[in-house]
């Protein structure tokens, strides 16, 4: 992890404005796909694609998945867009309903990169395809050749949205537990679930699930996260997260590791408040940001930024509106992949003015699920017509998430689901829960 002076990181978020190791293991048996291990960066390539001085061949896989070239292309393809269509890219919608015309109407209409489908969304297996298949239309439409957004939350545990269409896994603590007390076979059985979950999910004709969670629960005093993080042991939780990216890597489906810069350490509910994270940076580097580096070592495509006070890097600033929180991430991380907020709709930043705007400015590349998402786009249209929003950097967060799709039908291609995928998500989940807890 490179680093720099707290102040540096801030000088260089405020021209953006302006703008314990664990081995790896053999892969488990729940698929016959081949491995793809994280690669590392092409030279010169940290989130654009490469120098003058020094060419790069296209076909030089970045660290967060997509190659050089893909980026590239990405990068041209933008560059040609009207303000509409490049506000549309960075948003992933919400929408009211079960009825597929929706949210298929609200892409087609805005130009969305996608949507989230939530349990409000769900009735049965047929109408949650009927949903992917009818938003993948509207993209395609738009005469868009790569994938929708179609995200989901589908942790386990307590956090799963298309509970009884998609297989139940345990909370992600199972993931902490199974590493602790099976070893080898726990970081198999990790990497497993996350691998046949991303299967799944793709056989419901999701390309996205906002998981895992790499927060570091401090336990009772944590009202949030609880189980659903892998450990209160920044180690384990590292241990957990590496494993789970390579499994939805190797799926072909895009993870989302979150809540960054970490949300187990607070006791507030960014839902409902902004909670504020008091501890000091060397204390959050050794528990709260530590796992999202292993992630980021691993491979992981995209990261989701929480809605957080963190003092020690942005104070009275939601880490989500915070230049600060996203220089962190690129240059002292090194993440060069998708930074997609929490949700907009949250507690946390209600009532915060021209919030969509603010969060391109500080750095995301992609909005999820804006109270309204129509008045989001509008608000982002026009900053780009009033030059409010510099247009190179939703350019830069467009291209990102479309070179990020493609690489995701790349390998989805490469990876075809068969027809025992559920048998397999079963007998993956019954693997997990056996190595953490013993049956």
């Amino acid at each position: 992890m490179r680093r720099t002076t707290l102040a540096a990181v801030a000088a260089l978020s405020t021209l953006a404005v302006g703008c314990s190791s664990v081995p790896s293991e053999p892969e488990p048996t729940t698929s016959g796909a081949d491995a793809s291990p994280a690669s590392p960066s092409a030279p010169g390539a940290t989130g654009s694609t490469g120098s003058a001085e020094e060419p790069v061949d296209p076909d030089t896989p970045l660290s967060w998945g997509p190659t050089v070239g893909e980026l590239e292309d990405a990068e041209a393809l933008v560059a040609g867009w009207g303000p509409e269509q490049l506000a549309g890219q960075v948003l992933v919608g919400r929408y009211a309903g079960t009825d597929p015309d929706v949210p298929a109407e609200l892409v087609r209409d805005l130009h969305l990169a996608g949507v989230c489908v939530t349990a409000d969304n769900v009735v049965d297996e047929q109408q949650v395809l009927a949903t992917t298949a009818a938003v993948e239309g509207a993209v395609a439409e738009s005469g868009r050749d790569f994938p929708a957004v179609i995200g989901v939350d589908e942790e386990g545990g307590s956090v799963a949205h298309l509970r009884g269409v998609a297989t139940d896994f345990p909370a992600f603590a199972a993931a902490g537990e199974a590493i602790a007390d099976s070893g080898r076979r726990g970081r198999v059985a990790v990497k497993g679930a996350a691998l046949a979950t991303g299967l799944e999910l793709r056989l419901l004709g999701f390309t996205w699930v906002y998981a895992p969670v790499a927060d570091v629960t401090i336990g009772a005093a944590d009202v949030t996260i609880g189980s659903r993080a892998p450990s209160d042991d920044p180690a384990l939780a590292g241990a957990a997260v590496k494993q789970a990216v390579a499994g939805y890597n190797r799926s072909g489906i895009v993870s989302t590791t979150k809540h960054f810069p970490g949300h187990g350490g607070a006791t507030a509910d960014s839902h409902t408040t902004l909670p504020v994270l008091t501890e000091t940076l060397a204390e959050l580097e050794a528990r709260d940001l530590a796992p999202f580096a292993t992630a980021v070592e691993a491979g992981a495509p995209s990261v989701m930024i929480g809605h957080l006070d963190v003092e020690a890097i942005a104070p009275g600033v939601p880490s989500s509106l915070a230049p600060e929180t996203y220089a962190y991430l690129r240059e002292e991380i090194g993440f060069e992949g998708v930074a997609i907020t929490d949700s907009l709709g949250m507690g946390a930043v209600a009532g915060t003015p021209a919030l969509a705007v603010k969060a391109l400015q500080a750095g995301a590349d992609l909005l999820l699920m804006p109270a309204d998402t129509r008045r989001a786009h509008q608000t982002i249209t026009r900053a780009l017509e009033d030059g409010t929003l510099d247009r190179a950097r939703v350019e830069e967060a467009a291209a990102r998430v479309v070179a990020l799709q493609r690489w995701q039908a790349r390998v989805a291609q490469d990876r075809p689901v068969d027809g025992r995928v559920v048998e397999k998500a079963e007998a993956a989940s019954a693997a997990l829960r056996e190595a953490a807890y013993g049956y």
